[in-house]
């Protein structure tokens, strides 16, 4: 399953977290096709935990070598929900 060019596994940066040097990996993109409400689904946090989170979709940022600190969104970047991350080749 893969959500804006992310695959399971995947590193991501979820802005507003309020958890200082918590990492993130891609988990599942989810969507209530009855309400419309769609979600991100991530594991991480602090090291060493692998605690499965969900987080609206406009909070998920792809990591880049421009990537600022964990926890804030990235200056000038935009969420994935919209800017995707395509492939390339």
């Amino acid at each position: 399953m893969t959500w804006q060019g992310l695959r399971p596994g995947d590193p991501v940066l979820i802005a507003d977290t309020r958890m200082r040097g918590a990492t993130w990996t891609f988990r599942a993109h989810v969507r209530n096709d009855r309400t419309g409400a769609e979600w991100v689904e991530v594991v991480g946090g602090r090291a060493g935990d692998r605690t499965v989170r969900s987080f609206d979709t406009a909070r998920v940022y792809a990591v880049t070598a421009r990537s600022g600190r964990a926890g804030a969104a990235p200056a000038g970047e935009l969420p994935l929900a919209d800017a995707p991350q395509l492939p390339f080749g």
